[in-house]
């Protein structure tokens, strides 16, 4: 099969596309043909290598898994004979966590994985995206932002992977949605379903004091210090991008004070709880509250335009990486 190299962290150039064998689905694994990957900030931090710390988990002087990617949607090709749950044709979606291996025409993985069949009324594309934006955002806004019908939440980065899942999800769970993004990007952000937009070149959130029970900080460019005069008392501040300031936050809230700073790295949730918040998103596309948002598609051949793409930080939505036409 056709897949995405890569033998060393770096910048995108060291990808390179070859042919490797296709892998075979043990009894308790299911082979599946991809036909959507994503293609995530978080892939063009982790083929960096930096932070440094990340390699204890990734390979110390090279990536331990050659092949890149963890989200994806395709059709299972081939079941293992202890399969119970699934049978080839069915169009499945979901995260490659443990072993990555996404960047590829084929992708083998057990059935008890972060795995589950496609709601009818989403593309490949964009089911591809959704462990990445959905998942993540699930996990920031319930678990550590315990969202409620009527708070108010704020959305920083809302036109992006991570924002464009949080505006729906936090809409669907009744909140009342403030989403920051520039100038460009308000429709989009306006159609989610945002009540109230922020062009952040022309207004400062940081601005409008003792005003959300929770800022979601997607991309990580203002700090707990920065926000924490316009969360309410009680109010809440959650960044996926985690470094020495938030953690320095994190130890001090958690001791003083009744306003917090969080962060969560999703990815290394227990399995269990991961497939728990796939359920609950899951309920949500099929009530009609949440679809993805597809800024481009690339070929395979094409991934090291792909990363660069991402890398720039104005992406609407997802990239997706499309192994088949």
């Amino acid at each position: 099969m056709k897949a995405i190299i890569t033998t060393a962290y770096g910048s995108p150039e060291i990808f390179t596309v070859d042919k490797v064998a296709k892998p075979t689905a043990k009894p308790n694994e299911v082979l599946i043909r991809i036909h959507a990957s994503s293609v995530t900030k978080a892939d063009t931090m982790m083929r960096t290598g930096k932070p440094y710390v990340g390699r204890l988990m990734l390979g110390l002087t090279k990536p331990k898994n050659p092949i890149w990617g963890t989200g994806f949607a395709g059709v299972i090709e081939h079941v293992g004979s202890e399969v119970t749950q699934f049978i080839p044709g069915d169009k499945v979606f979901g995260e490659s966590l443990d072993t990555m291996g996404t960047y590829a025409e084929f992708l083998a993985l057990p059935e008890n994985g972060i795995l589950a069949k496609m709601p009818d009324n989403l593309s490949f594309e964009e089911a591809a995206c959704m462990g990445d934006g959905g998942i993540t955002s699930l996990n920031f806004l319930c678990n550590l932002g315990n969202i409620k019908s009527g708070q108010k939440v704020l959305i920083n980065g809302a036109s992006g992977s991570l924002g464009t899942a949080a505006v729906q999800i936090a809409k669907h769970f009744g909140a009342e949605v403030t989403g920051v993004c520039s100038t460009k990007n308000i429709q989009l952000v306006k159609e989610l379903g945002a009540d109230h937009v922020i062009d952040y070149t022309n207004n400062d959130f940081v601005s409008n004091k003792n005003t959300y029970d929770l800022i979601y900080d997607t991309v990580g460019v203002r700090s707990f210090a920065e926000c924490k005069d316009a969360l309410t008392e009680s109010g809440i501040y959650a960044s996926p991008v985690l470094g020495m300031p938030l953690m320095g936050d994190m130890m001090r809230t958690s001791m003083f004070g009744k306003k917090k700073a969080k962060f969560s790295a999703t990815g290394a949730l227990p399995a269990k709880e991961t497939k728990r918040l796939l359920d609950i998103l899951i309920d949500i596309i099929e009530a009609g509250n949440m679809k993805g948002i597809i800024d481009r598609s690339y070929p395979l051949d094409e991934i090291v335009d792909a990363h660069r793409y991402v890398e720039k930080g104005h992406k609407k939505g997802n990239v997706v990486l499309k192994p088949v036409g």
